[in-house]
């Protein structure tokens, strides 16, 4: 996954949407959490702190960086065989 940004949100006469936040959540998954994550500060930086879409990026910045660090379960916790994957902090040198 790239981080860089689409050239329409990178116009200066752009105006951040929450559309525009909502894009960039796709289907995140822990592999590309802390990149999302990234682009989403990007987006809403210099956003009045009641704009919507800053309320709604630094929700989801907060979901990314839990989902990058604490990874996510692949099914039920109580399925056997189905184990958790990963999580960064499982992988701290």
């Amino acid at each position: 996954m790239s981080e860089a940004e689409s050239p329409i949100r990178k116009a200066p006469d752009h105006e951040v949407t929450i559309d525009d936040v909502r894009q960039l959540m796709g289907a995140s998954t822990p592999h590309f959490a802390l990149q999302i994550r990234n682009r989403i500060a990007r987006l809403i930086r210099g956003l009045p702190e009641d704009h919507p879409a800053r309320i709604e990026g630094e929700r989801e910045i907060a979901r990314l960086q839990k989902l990058g660090f604490a990874g996510e379960f692949r099914g039920l916790a109580h399925e056997d065989g189905i184990v958790p994957l990963p999580s960064l902090d499982d992988h701290a040198v």
